[in-house]
């Protein structure tokens, strides 16, 4: 079993493409909007460097962006 999270804002193309690529793949993922969520924000910031979004944790890994690549190589099937 996978643990995926995936941290979004609504109006992100790329957010909505990482989910769309989970849902296809029936990888089940929690998914955190930031846009008016500071504290998780914070939290991202500080684990990740990165300001931007998406970022998906998978198993404890983070993917930065839509990088399908990592994504497969961290989930288990």
């Amino acid at each position: 079993m996978n643990d995926i999270t995936i941290y979004t804002t609504p109006t992100c193309p790329y957010c909505n493409m990482m989910k769309t690529f989970l849902i296809n793949n029936d990888l089940p993922f929690k998914e955190v909007d930031v846009t008016f969520n500071p504290v998780a924000m914070f939290r991202l910031v500080k684990q990740t460097g990165k300001l931007t979004v998406p970022q998906t944790n998978i198993n404890g890994e983070w993917v930065i962006g839509y990088d399908l690549q990592k994504t497969l190589s961290l989930v288990k099937y």
